[in-house]
C-alpha cells in the first residue's frame, strides 16, 4: 500500500471514529464509565465501517456542509409545512403529476445525497431513476419543480466539490430546457420507460 493510500485510510478512520464516538457520546452521555464499552465499541464499528466501506478519494467539502446544513433544515421545515398545509387547508392546489429531471451531478456519493434529499422540498418525492433522468412525483405538477431541484442539485455539488457540466440550451429558451412532465395516469411517450 503506498504512503498516500495509507494516509487516506488513517485520515478516513479518524473521520468515522469522531462520527462513532460522537454518537456514543449522544446515545450514552458524557459518563466516562460508559467508555469501557463505548472504547471498543467506537473501534470495533470504526474496523467494520472500513471494511464494508473502503475510503474513497472524495470528500465532503467542510465549507459546503456548513451551508448544506442551514438549507437541509431549512427545506425540510419548509416541506413539512407545506404538504400540512396541504392536507389541513382543502383549497390549496393539489395537481399531482411526475416530472422528469436530468441529474448532472458524477459521483455515486453525490447522487444518493441529491437523490435522498430530493423529498425534503416542497410537495415532492424520488420516484425513479433511469440512468440520468430522475423521475420526481410532485404534489403540483404545475410548481416550478425544476428550478428547486435545479437549486437543490447546485447545492449538493457544493458539498462534495463538484462542478455541475454544462446543459445545452435550445435558442429562445430560458435556463434549463424542459424534459418531461405530465399527470399521474396520463402515459407520456419515454416517461420512467425502461
Amino acid at each position: 500500500m503506498d504512503r498516500f493510500r495509507l494516509l487516506g485510510h488513517l485520515k478516513s478512520a479518524l473521520w468515522r471514529s469522531t462520527g462513532f464516538a460522537t454518537v456514543w457520546v449522544v446515545l450514552v452521555g458524557p459518563d466516562f464509565a460508559s467508555w469501557i464499552v463505548g472504547g471498543p465499541a467506537v473501534v470495533a464499528a470504526t474496523l467494520a465501517s472500513l471494511k464494508l466501506s473502503a475510503p474513497r478519494a472524495q470528500t465532503l467539502s467542510m465549507s459546503g456542509l456548513a451551508r448544506f446544513i442551514p438549507y437541509f433544515l431549512w427545506e425540510s421545515l419548509r416541506g413539512g409545512l407545506d404538504v400540512a398545509a396541504r392536507v389541513l387547508l382543502p383549497k390549496m392546489r393539489v395537481q399531482p403529476g411526475i416530472t422528469l429531471y436530468r441529474i448532472r451531478l458524477r459521483s455515486a456519493s453525490a447522487r444518493l445525497v441529491f437523490i435522498d434529499s430530493v423529498s425534503l422540498l416542497p410537495g415532492t418525492l424520488s420516484a425513479d431513476l433511469n440512468g440520468d433522468l430522475l423521475a420526481v412525483h410532485a404534489l403540483d405538477i404545475e410548481a416550478d419543480v425544476d428550478t428547486e431541484l435545479t437549486r437543490l442539485e447546485e447545492r449538493v455539488a457544493d458539498l462534495f466539490s463538484e462542478s455541475l457540466e454544462a446543459t445545452s440550451v435550445e435558442p429562445g429558451q430560458v435556463g434549463r430546457p424542459p424534459i418531461e412532465r405530465g399527470p399521474i395516469g396520463l402515459t407520456s411517450p419515454g416517461l420512467l420507460a425502461r
